[in-house]
């Protein structure tokens, strides 16, 4: 019996059943256990003995004794039940309380416990030699003849150790020893500190009476170095369990351990392709990203990647023993490369490691070796052509392991992106921050696995380039519709993927890339030598224009110089790259490029900014008269005069419709002896009337023009009123600067008979020379006589019309009439009216 704690004893009354008693309540309950699904130790016992009777007589020694109940309390809220070669853990409840058992390779005679470990004495003969350290294994097999101590972890229930009694000192003892001894297993207290011993008696009387009993105490080593044999053994699920049994005073860096093997652990997993839990304890345990891609082949983390023997020790674990070199060579399997079906944990040798023994080393599991490879033998020849054919898929271990790598990467780049916003660092600003290949594969390595608010702006951009490179890469292999969005914005690192994306032909994702990193003369150029595959102009130009559009004023000169060879192909398609609504650029460096290709393209430009933007500064209102100008002198001296008239047409309709330019500084620019009508608008601008009429009227002797400028520029009762008495003048009276010193008299007498409401009478026939007739101005005359006589007339009849307006309002008012009674009540108030009303006032 045993108590599991102050108030359950756990007691057997039969080597099978099993009872639990509570002390408060006195109720019993029967320990139940599952049914094994291999063979009672009754029938193991019986085939060794018939199977292996060349053996001698251990078998029959160490499996003939009497068995009897074996039951220890584990911890308060579990106990170990040995029922028949099996071991199983109860709770409380007396139901069995974790899915594993344990598989003695017979009945143990005791059990003990010497926290955390389980202990068993096993029968003599029922261990094979191969179980036992410093024993070799034989063939055919043979067994201990001696009884054996097995040692299991009570957390895990693997076997730790497993030592014969007495202690073997070398192989040859083991086989030649034929005394037999029983052994006991004494532990004065079930507490964790307290000292287990053994006492081993020879089982012949003689012997006991010479030699007599001896006592063995078990040693444990310290609970570190337990720990690290554990780790270095691989066995990290029960170091951690070890390590968790442990209280906090006997190990002082219990938590930095736990975190270490927990790591390792997780390679471990990753190793046999256990992905899924590696990475969620990776996430659990913020393990450095450089360390979890260094896992993967270099076709996702590239420089970073590690061989597989280097995998424990680059996260802390103890470093690979080299093993020794024989003296004369050894053949070795072929080595062949890595295929995109291998998983990151698939050895790379062809040979396959040889197979471990069973770990119970039962005589179950011998016996069951032999016959499985005798049938297996038979079935070769006959189900080798089935076994072909019906042979599963080998599992994409590859595949499977880049899934879950992105599920990783995908929780980690918003975090670090939300850890960078803290410091107000965003993927924008990557091109701005040192490339990841500045820093070295063993600083990368080095980073530190600790949560993303306790890391540096520095580290977390480091961590942030190492997960979106490495989440590029994974989406290239599997998801390559997904790379879009991951090229426009982010941290990946374009050295170590703008090849692979050019092996691919991922073009538009290249360009995504260059733009979203500012690296736009690539990008640019990546255009320009795409566009020499097509033949359509718009589809070989219009990648480069949308681009150009898109890129904002701090790119100026990089637009100007891409932009030089779109112009040369076509000058409307390069022009749209400075009319996009997206972005504005610069007015004024844009105008200086684009004089400097072609002062048409300026003027156009400056034309699109006046008539389209609205642009009003007087800058480039002058810019683009000069522009005109300029154009339609040069057409004049290469001899274009199609050119020139369309370039002289320009510059006078816009200095004949707007006001925003210098007029003087524009008239300073004219040749003396040309453009004529330009001098005469702009001295009109300037308030020169009389030089402009002149330039009309000799220079250009065009007095439709004379006429139709003086209609554009009078306003009665202004300083501009007398200006057809000016062109009358100027016909009548040549100026000095005037060409030709004759008078114009046919038009000015035309004018005097279109115009003449607009001339002053007297003012007029002082003007006209002597030789002028009368006849000549009848019609002027008669208008001027006429017009004092029509003003007169004019009044009178307004005034008449107005007295008559007045009188007959009069009389409609004077007919209207009232009549008042002594009957008429007011509608508002209801009082009789009488005598006393004045007025009636009718509501509408």
């Amino acid at each position: 019996m045993s108590f599991m704690n102050n108030e359950v004893l756990c007691w057997g009354h039969t080597p099978t059943d099993y009872a639990l008693t509570s002390l408060t309540t006195s109720v019993t309950v029967d320990a139940s256990t599952p049914i094994p699904t291999t063979s009672s130790s009754g029938s193991i016992g019986n085939m060794g003995i018939g199977a292996l009777s060349g053996l001698g007589g251990y078998m029959t020694l160490g499996l003939v004794a009497k068995a009897k109940p074996n039951v220890i309390g584990l911890n308060e809220s579990e106990a170990l039940i040995a029922k028949d070669n099996n071991g199983y853990i109860i709770g409380s409840d007396g139901k069995p309380c974790r899915s594993e058992n344990i598989d003695w390779p017979a009945t143990p005679e005791e059990i003990a416990i010497l926290k955390p470990y389980v202990f068993a004495v096993l029968p003599a003969g029922s261990v094979p030699t191969s179980q036992v350290e410093g024993l070799p294994a034989t063939t055919p097999p043979t067994f201990v003849p001696s009884p054996v101590v097995e040692i299991r972890s009570s957390l895990s229930l693997s076997p730790v150790q497993t030592i014969p009694f007495p202690p073997a000192s070398t192989c040859a003892s083991a086989q030649t020893t034929t005394a037999t001894y029983t052994v006991r297993l004494l532990t004065p207290s079930p507490s964790s500190k307290s000292p287990l011993f053994v006492v081993s008696t020879p089982t012949d009387r003689t012997a006991a009476a010479n030699v007599g009993s001896s006592i063995w105490r078990f040693r444990m080593k310290p609970w570190i170095q337990q720990i690290d044999e554990l780790v270095e053994a691989g066995s990290y699920k029960e170091a951690l369990a070890l390590l968790d049994s442990l209280d906090v005073a006997l190990v002082a860096d219990k938590e930095a351990r736990q975190r270490q093997i927990r790591a390792l652990q997780a390679v471990d997993n990753f190793r046999n392709a256990k992905y899924d839990e590696a990475v969620n304890a990776f996430l659990d345990l913020d393990i450095n990203p450089a360390k979890v891609v260094a896992l993967y082949p270099e076709t996702i983390s590239g420089r970073l990647a590690i061989p597989q023997d280097d995998w424990i020790s680059l996260y802390g674990g103890p470093k690979p023993k080299v093993p020794e070199r024989p003296a004369t060579p050894q053949p070795t399997a072929p080595v062949r490369s890595p295929k995109p079906g291998d998983s990151p944990g698939t050895p790379k040798s062809v040979e396959s490691p040889p197979r471990a023994p069973t770990p119970q080393g039962s005589i179950r599991g011998v016996l069951k070796s032999g016959l499985e490879s005798i049938v297996a033998a038979a079935k070769d020849d006959d189900a080798a052509s089935i076994r072909s054919v019906r042979r599963p898929p080998k599992p994409d271990n590859f595949h499977r392991s880049i899934e879950v790598l992105m599920r990783y990467l995908s929780d980690r780049r918003p975090k670090i992106a939300g850890a960078l916003a803290q410091f107000h660092i965003t993927s924008s600003q990557s091109h701005e921050m040192p490339i990841l290949s500045a820093t070295s594969k063993e600083d990368l390595l080095a980073l530190p696995n600790a949560p993303l608010s306790a890391l540096t702006p520095e580290e977390l951009v480091r961590f942030a380039q190492i997960v979106d490179t490495a989440l590029f890469k994974s989406y290239l292999l599997v998801r390559p519709g997904l790379l879009g969005p991951l090229c426009r914005v982010g941290w990946c690192e374009v050295s170590e993927v703008e090849e692979l994306l050019r092996e691919r032909e991922k073009y538009q994702e290249m360009i995504y890339l260059y733009n979203g990193r500012k690296m736009h003369d690539r990008a640019l150029s990546l255009l320009r030598q795409l566009s020499e595959k097509e033949t359509d102009e718009r589809d070989k130009l219009g990648p480069t224009v949308s681009y150009l559009q898109r890129l904002g004023p701090e790119h100026i000169y990089q637009i100007f110089e891409h932009s030089r060879w779109v112009f040369e192909h076509n000058r409307d398609i390069a022009f749209e790259i400075f009319t996009s609504e997206e972005v504005e650029l610069p007015k004024q460096p844009v105008t200086d490029f684009l004089e400097q290709l072609d002062p048409a393209l300026c003027a156009q430009y400056i034309e699109y900014l006046i008539d389209e933007r609205a642009e009003t500064s007087q800058d480039f209102h002058d810019r683009l008269a000069e522009l005109y100008l300029r154009m339609t002198i040069a057409a004049k001296k290469r001899g274009d005069d199609d050119g020139r008239k369309e370039a002289y047409g320009k510059l006078l309709q816009f200095i004949n419709t707007t006001e925003r330019y210098s007029a003087d500084r524009l008239f300073g620019l004219l040749p003396s002896e040309d453009l004529f009508e330009a001098k005469a608008v702009l001295l009109g601008r300037l308030g020169r009337h009389d030089s402009a009429l002149e330039v009309y009227a000799y220079r250009l002797q065009d007095f439709q023009k004379a006429e139709e400028y003086c209609k554009r520029v009078y306003k009665p009762n202004s300083p501009t009123s007398s200006v057809f008495l000016t062109l009358l003048r100027t016909y009548l009276l040549p100026g000095p600067s005037a060409p030709t010193a004759a008078a114009l008299l046919p038009p000015a007498l035309d004018l005097i008979s279109r115009h003449s409401p607009r001339l002053d009478p007297v003012a007029t026939l002082q003007l006209l020379p002597p030789l002028v007739t009368a006849q000549d101005v009848r019609a002027f005359l008669l208008e001027s006589l006429r017009a004092p006589v029509f003003d007169t007339r004019v009044v009178r009849n307004v005034h008449k019309a107005r007295e008559e307006q007045a009188a007959r309002r009069l009389m409609v008012l004077q007919s209207k009439r009232v009549r008042i009674t002594d009957s008429r009540i007011c509608p508002q108030c209801h009082k009789r009216l009488g005598g006393s009303v004045i007025a009636v006032h009718a509501p509408q």
